[in-house]
């Protein structure tokens, strides 16, 4: 192998983390442990919450409590004009929830998506759930516009498509199913809140839970049929 290798790793939840689980940090800790640095600095990034101020808040409070260096980086009120070298900086990049379209358009106004590709490109850890999960796939099944769940066309990042919340949200599974079926959406990945998809290098290399009971599932479309297969994680409680 090439000794100036960097692999390129993603990890994507379905729903959990310090979000959804404030008693649980198995998935937070867990993300901090892929830069295998005893200290790393981290980088939530809300813009899908129109960086809630209280989001950030439950952020630093979780992340505070963990072995890192954390900060945010907020499009609204911008810590600097030269994001990309902010960005180039840290060593873990997370996503927060909230809309994915707005999220989308929001960091393609500001090139945050060409820099989150270099960060990627650099070793650089991508993660985080919801909104935070699908844009890192070439599509996802989103909620953001009121009164049914469509197709976003996200980054591209991982060839594949995906589905949060698919246990959280009753709806999420045959929306998922009924995209697939009309063509509508591509093959794909969805996740149970508390499950965490580990890609590296575009190839999904792992799979954990923070819930004892969570799965995730393979999409694909067999001629006329959708089929879902179930993709057992790692639990990651005792």
């Amino acid at each position: 192998m090439n000794k100036n290798y960097v692999p390129k790793q993603i990890f994507a939840m379905g729903g959990g983390g310090f979000s959804m689980e404030s008693a649980n940090p198995a998935l937070d800790k867990y993300i901090l442990g892929l830069s295998q640095k005893e200290k790393p600095k981290v980088c939530f990034i809300p813009t899908a919450s129109g960086d809630s101020d209280r989001y950030i808040v439950r952020f630093y409070s979780a992340y505070l409590k963990l072995s890192c260096t954390p900060t945010h980086l907020s499009l609204f009120n911008p810590p600097t004009s030269d994001l990309r070298s902010f960005i180039l900086e840290q060593d873990i990049i997370y996503v927060g929830g909230g809309n994915s379209k707005n999220l989308i358009a929001l960091w393609k106004e500001w090139q945050l998506d060409h820099i989150l590709k270099a960060a990627w490109e650099n070793g650089i850890i991508l993660s985080g759930l919801s909104a935070g999960s699908i844009c890192w796939f070439e599509q996802g099944v989103t909620d953001s516009i009121p009164g049914s769940l469509t197709v976003l066309q996200c980054l591209g990042f991982i060839k594949s498509s995906n589905c949060p919340h698919y246990d959280g949200e009753p709806e999420r599974r045959p929306a998922y199913h009924r995209l697939l079926s009309q063509g509508l959406i591509g093959e794909g990945y969805a996740a149970d809140d508390g499950v965490g998809l580990h890609f590296i290098d575009n190839q999904l290399e792992k799979i954990v839970s923070s819930r004892s009971q969570a799965k995730a599932y393979r999409l694909e479309k067999v001629g006329d049929t959708v089929t879902e297969t179930i993709l057992e994680p790692i639990f990651l409680g005792s």
